[in-house]
């Protein structure tokens, strides 16, 4: 990737799985307890493949059924296995603390925008120790109303924090964060070392991301 020539950000908002962590052991595990604790066979393969959605629909889909009552009972059980101790087993991509500390140190502001549960992403982050480096964080089910999509969440954070568009960057892995920063009017960055596929242009590390916000070289 080559150094941009446009403007510079002020504010970088992140998606969470995929982009800055790799949750897949640990959300995998809880997926499992969960379809496990009704004696669900799961009717799609259990991989990184489905992690990303809400986790509502991951259960959905995993289960072949949407009947509310019966996915009120697999989320609980993932949430008490993943938020009690299957979250400390969250892995960090190379290069992400070096990357994140930089950007905050160069006075960017930078935000997280995630579909994950509000509870769990702070929990990482404190288990990280990253929250200090974040503006602030944002998950669908931290608003009142909850968010509809990221998409909506994305707004949201742009019209609380005043941030301006064209110095406002979105780093993300999946379409639907692509589909976020373009209907925001948002530069994207897709973080190729995550699960989500995401369109257009590439990172192939997570250095390359300060070199494109000038901050330093990878």
């Amino acid at each position: 990737m080559s150094e941009s020539t446009g403007q510079k950000p002020t504010a970088i908002l992140f998606d969470f799985d995929g982009t800055l962590i790799d949750s897949a052991t640990s959300v995998l595990a809880g997926l499992q307890h969960a379809l496990a604790s009704a004696s669900i066979e799961p009717r799609c393969t259990l991989d990184s493949s489905i992690i990303g959605p809400p986790l509502r629909l991951t259960l959905a889909k995993l289960a072949g059924s949407d009947e509310s009552a019966l996915i009120d009972r697999l989320a609980a059980a993932f949430r008490e296995h993943y938020d009690s101790d299957g979250y400390r087993h969250t892995e960090v991509y190379e290069g992400v603390p070096s990357m994140l500390k930089a950007l905050n140190e160069a006075g960017i502001a930078l935000y997280i925008v995630t579909n994950k549960r509000i509870l769990p992403t702070l929990r990482i982050l404190d288990h990280l120790g990253w929250r200090d480096w974040f503006e602030s964080v944002y998950a669908l089910d931290a608003l009142q109303p909850a968010a509809a999509n990221k998409p909506a969440l994305v707004a949201t954070v742009l019209k609380k924090h005043e941030l301006v568009l064209d110095r406002t960057w979105m780093v993300g892995d999946s379409e639907e964060d692509r589909r976020s920063a373009e209907m925001n009017g948002l530069r994207f960055f897709a973080a190729q070392w995550g699960y989500g596929g995401a369109g257009g242009a590439g990172l192939s590390k997570p250095a390359e991301l300060t070199l494109a916000a000038g901050v330093n070289r990878p």
